[in-house]
């Protein structure tokens, strides 16, 4: 469990940076992360993480969102870690 200041009791409410928008591509059939150099076609799990970072959901309640969707136990850790790795590509805060 890394992600920034998950620890500290402060509700965190993550989201996308203003450079990247988060849209659906019919034709990548997924979800893709647009910026001004590029895209990134994002795989399912990262998709349904990015579409809930909008700003208004603390990060509890994304977990819990995703462990109804996927039907699992237990996706904190994993949830962390790929906000971590948005985090440092710059695509969330």
């Amino acid at each position: 469990m890394t992600y920034a200041n998950a620890m500290s009791g402060a509700p965190l409410r993550p989201r996308l940076l203003p450079m990247f928008r988060l849209q659906w591509e019919t034709e990548q059939d997924a979800y893709v992360l647009l910026y001004p150099e590029g895209m990134v076609k994002l795989n399912p799990s990262a998709g349904q993480i990015l579409v809930r970072c909008d700003g208004t959901r603390e990060l509890d309640e994304i977990i819990s969102e995703l462990e109804e969707l996927f039907n699992a136990q237990d996706l904190a850790a994993d949830v962390y870690r790929f906000l971590d790795h948005a985090r440092q590509r710059g695509w969330v805060a």
